[in-house]
């Protein structure tokens, strides 16, 4: 299960629907997944109420692949997020798919800034090992 585990947090994103609403996350994160050419197997979104009466709620998500899971958190009332992208694959080498995806994340965020973490996780195997 060699795989690239990207987790990273956006700060001063500017005001965006998918902030907000759990309907318009869920679309950027399928939309994303699909572009990034990998495989939706389920997906799981959920709304919150806001802090008070004029501040809306942020949005939590997953959307699990045949090749692992993308997982995102909004949080309106900083306009941050928290993404959580990891792909893998016994066979190959999908680094490049989890990249796409946390870009186009990213693109789509426009984080002012963000913290980012790059895990290589799994051991490398020899095709006689996945065989047997």
């Amino acid at each position: 299960m060699k795989g690239l585990h990207i987790v990273a947090d956006l700060y001063r994103c500017p005001p965006a629907d998918f902030l907000v609403s759990a309907v318009a996350l869920r679309s950027l994160c399928t939309r994303a997944c699909s572009a990034a050419g990998l495989t939706i197997l389920g997906e799981q979104f959920c709304q919150f109420d806001g802090i008070n009466a004029v501040q809306d709620g942020g949005a939590t998500g997953a959307v699990v692949l045949a090749e692992s899971h993308l997982a995102i958190h909004t949080w309106p009332e900083c306009n941050e997020a928290s993404l959580d992208v990891y792909v893998c694959n016994v066979t190959a080498d999908n680094s490049l798919k989890a990249e796409k995806l946390y870009q186009l994340m990213v693109d789509a965020f426009r984080p002012g800034d963000i913290a980012v973490q790059r895990i290589w996780r799994g051991k490398a195997r020899t095709a006689a090992a996945i065989a047997a």
